[in-house]
Formats: C-alpha cells, structure tokens, sequence
C-alpha cells in the first residue's frame, strides 16, 4: 500500500553525489541541482538525512553546491554499492525513505531495493537521480517502480510534505522550487 510521505517518519538518503561523477553521468548537474532543494527541505522541515560517498579517496567528496546546501554533515564512506550496507547506516526509526543519488542503476536501485526488503516505503525522486546513460536510468526507475518504490519528483515530494498552504513551512518549500 502506497501512503503519502510524511515528514515525522521520513529520512532523505543522498547517494554519491560526487566530484569524479560530474563528467560522465547523463544529468548529473541537473539532478545535482534537485538533490539541493532536498537537503534545504530536509533542513527547513527537520528530516533526517544521510550522506553517502562511493570511494571518495578514487571518486571525491560530495559536490560543492550539495556540500553547501547540507551545511554541516558528516558523509557516510562506503565501498559497496547500497548505502544501506554502509558502516553507521541508520534512518533513525524513519518508516519512509526519500532516496536521490548516481547512479540510478546500481547504488541507488540497490539501496532501494535494501529499503524495501526492510520494509520501508520508499520514495524515489526521478528529477534528483542520474545514471550514465539515459537508457540505464529510465531501466532503473521501471524495476524500481516495478518493486513497489514510488517513483516521485522533487517539487511532488515538497507539496505532499506539506499537504497545503496552510502547513507552518509552505512558504519556506514553495520559495525553494519558485
């Protein structure tokens, strides 16, 4: 059963946003941009989030515009692809998962799929996730969409976390996708 994401039960999950990725994945910058406006959400409505980095001594260390957007964080390094199996991974009780990350194929699709085995809903941002190529995305997002993820994008998840212009925070949400 798909419910909407509520912000009291959700962590944002930022898969390998790195330097070395920039480059060669189809989207990256674009995707980059929308896994910003997550991280400010997350800060403007207290969720959780968790930070991964893929080899960062050979990939780098999360972008500087995502950098800037988290402030103060605390990446999780990691060499196997699902952040889930990350040493320190945890969601914090969260029963709903809001993931965006490269690339969509393998880190992302595998963390998914880890979190759905847990038995956590997971919302899939399709704006904030890039792969290689556009055929490796879309792939990943049919089989993640074909396991039960909701397959989402970043302004869909603002407004369902807000449920209205009546929400405390609306203003601060609308501002960041206007």
């Amino acid at each position: 059963m798909t419910r909407r994401v509520e912000a009291g039960s959700a962590a944002l999950i930022l898969v390998d946003f790195q330097e070395r990725f920039a480059g060669a994945v189809s989207g990256f910058d674009a995707a980059v941009s929308r896994a910003c406006v997550l991280a400010s959400m997350a800060q403007i409505l207290a969720i959780k989030t968790v930070v991964t980095e893929q080899y960062p001594q050979g990939l780098g260390v999360t972008v500087s515009p995502l950098a800037t957007a988290l402030g103060d964080f605390t990446p999780l390094e990691k060499t196997v692809f699902p952040a889930t199996r990350a040493e320190g991974f945890d969601l914090g009780g969260a029963t709903a998962a809001i993931v965006a990350g490269v690339e969509a194929h393998v880190c992302v699709a595998q963390t998914v799929l880890d979190l759905l085995d847990a038995e956590i809903e997971v919302h899939v941002v399709a704006d904030a996730v890039a792969s290689r190529s556009h055929a490796d995305k879309d792939s990943a997002l049919a089989r993640m969409r074909a396991e039960g993820a909701v397959v989402t994008t970043t302004e869909a998840i603002l407004f369902e976390l807000t449920g209205g212009s009546s929400h405390p925070q609306f203003k601060a949400l609308q501002g960041l996708v206007k």
